[in-house]
């Protein structure tokens, strides 16, 4: 065997254990887990910034690429450039294999953002929440406790809001970094008076026993007007912590539609109904130019909110995550880096191979 033939045959193993990598990889990313990592404290401090975690798609039931034509192993972009990494010349309708379960109440789950309509449904860049409503069920936000069809939904071990912390002398990073919470957790008032921080039920409990804390106050939003509150309109009498109720969705779910309804899920049933041509006329309702009456949806709906809740863009700002956007169930850690730390005690021990509830 000549010397060239040789170099030929070693490149060959090496090209096909490569395709194999490649086509392997991307099988299980498709059909049965997926990694990711957190890159906003939307959900500290049940998942922190720098927890990397495996999603799985087998729960909910593995998703059929909705665009075929990519390059294997990326999302929205070829690695490190701006060249697209898909071409959308070949859409395949929505279609999901059967799976262990249905999202439920308080999953944590990752799903793509709803409202980047710049791309396709499959390639809208993830997000994480949990889903706090499912399809029918009725959120309201109350002082900035979610109830469930009048029912207090169940807190999260490490949800976090913001509170107003006013002490008798400047607290240091290290005051803080004892109480767990980061550098990123808090802001000092302009007037020196105090800080505002977010922290858990446990830790403002903590920080309120000692001596250097003379009051705290949770930042409950009492003012309206906000316009980036969904549905658009509602915005004249909710807020992020006082919000609903409203009706989630479910396929089947017949609705009148009423002026109110109109402004609560015209934008849901124009922009992922799957229809063309949907208009709002003087409070109307118009489908390929008649009027509805009463309309049926087609598919099921969920409220995804962050446990930071006061530091979480969800569905009280963008609306409701159809299913067909549902990428899986977060379920276990399998590293998680602090920011804040260096050499190894920037890995978070305690916290590899965490099953995530």
């Amino acid at each position: 065997m000549s010397k060239s033939t040789t170099k030929k045959s070693a490149a060959r193993e090496w090209g096909d254990a490569l395709i194999f990598a490649v086509v392997a990889a991307s099988l299980i990313r498709w059909l049965l887990l997926e990694p990711f990592t957190i890159p906003t404290a939307s959900m500290e401090k049940s998942l922190l910034v720098g927890d990397f975690l495996f999603v799985s798609k087998m729960h909910y039931g593995t998703r059929f690429p909705i665009t075929p034509l990519q390059v294997p192993l990326t999302h929205q972009k070829v690695w490190g450039t701006d060249i697209p990494s898909y071409s959308d010349a070949i859409e395949i309708p929505y279609f999901r294999l059967p799976g262990f379960s249905d999202v439920k109440n308080n999953d944590v789950v990752v799903f793509n953002y709803p409202v980047e309509f710049q791309y396709p449904t499959d390639l809208k860049t993830n997000y994480i929440k949990r889903a706090i409503g499912i399809a029918g069920d009725v959120i309201e936000v109350r002082e900035g406790d979610a109830y469930i069809n009048n029912e207090l939904a169940d807190k999260p071990e490490g949800m976090q809001y913001s509170y107003d912390v006013i002490s008798n002398r400047p607290l240091t990073a290290d005051f803080f970094k004892d109480y767990d919470v980061n550098v990123d957790s808090y802001v000092s008032f302009s007037d020196g008076s105090g800080y505002m921080v977010f922290a858990t039920d446990e830790v403002i409990k903590r920080l309120e026993s000692t001596s250097v804390v003379t009051s705290v106050t949770k930042r409950i939003e009492k003012s309206v007007g906000n316009l980036d509150i969904f549905p658009a309109g509602m915005s004249k009498s909710w807020n992020r912590d006082n919000y609903g109720p409203l009706q989630i969705p479910a396929e089947g779910l017949t609705i009148e539609m009423t002026s109110e309804n109109v402004m609560k899920y015209s934008f849901t049933i124009e922009k992922y109904e799957g229809l063309e041509n949907v208009e709002v006329k003087d409070g109307q309702l118009f489908i390929d130019g008649q009027k509805v009456d009463n309309y049926t949806f087609q598919q099921n709906y969920y409220f995804m909110m962050g446990d930071n809740r006061h530091d979480s863009l969800d569905s009280r700002y963008w609306g409701f995550v159809p299913e067909d956007h549902i990428v899986g169930k977060a379920w276990f850690l399998w590293l998680s880096l602090d920011k804040h730390e260096s050499m190894f005690s920037k890995i978070r021990w305690s916290r590899i191979f965490n099953g995530i509830d």
